[in-house]
């Protein structure tokens, strides 16, 4: 049984995930509320499930790029979890999040989340042996900027405001996912997480860290 969380924006969300099935899940929109919401709500849908934190076997986080805040949040209460009942923690990309629920609909992918001011975090993928890869570095573009790097056809997923949407439904060679397959699912999070545990891989609480990326500091993507 594995526990995912993810607090990388305002968009948090939880699953619970047996590696048949998700068993309990939630998305919502906080109002920067990260601290207040985050225990209550991982301890509500496991009550619901009718699970403990001892019946847990694995953790997944997402790491970001994301709110500095948020993910210092979310990050410190899963190693708190990891800590305590000493089972494996494991973390997670946001982008990889969102890229792992698009269909391969061409051969190259960019998904985004925003990243304050005006400007996206963008990681770049491309369909290898039927899943996404990360194909480039985690950069921080403005929406021009994002823009003026799409010279072919290429899906575009992720955190996107009505203007951002409608500025890049103008350029043919974006192929603009729906609002819905935009959503950081922490399904997936719970499954990536899940995939990466039962291949053996394990993080070590104490030196895992978020991915906070700044502008002109591009980060490999691996």
């Amino acid at each position: 049984m594995i526990l995912a969380v993810d607090t990388s924006t305002r968009m948090m969300g939880i699953a619970i995930f047996n590696g048949v099935k998700v068993i309990g899940q939630e998305s919502w929109v906080t109002q920067h509320h990260h601290t207040i919401e985050l225990a209550e709500a991982v301890e509500n849908i496991l009550n619901r499930v009718r699970l403990g934190t001892d019946d847990l076997d694995a953790l997944g986080v997402a790491l970001g790029p994301g709110s500095f805040t948020g993910l210092r949040i979310g990050l410190a209460f899963m190693k708190g979890i990891a800590f305590h009942q000493q089972i494996p923690l494991l973390g997670i990309p946001s982008l990889d999040v969102v890229a792992a629920a698009q269909p391969l609909e061409c051969e190259d992918l960019v998904t985004v989340l925003e990243a304050g001011r005006e400007r996206f975090a963008a990681g770049w993928y491309r369909a290898e042996q039927e899943a996404w890869v990360p194909s480039g570095d985690l950069e921080n573009l403005t929406l021009e900027e994002l823009a003026g790097k799409i010279t072919k056809p290429t899906q575009v997923a992720g955190e996107l405001s009505e203007e951002a949407r409608e500025t890049l439904q103008t350029i043919p060679e974006v192929i603009l996912a729906s609002p819905v397959h935009s959503l950081r699912n922490p399904a997936f999070l719970a499954f990536l997480a899940w995939n990466a545990w039962q291949d053996g891989e394990r993080d070590d609480p104490s030196t895992l860290s978020p991915i906070y990326l700044h502008r002109d500091q591009p980060i490999p993507n691996s």
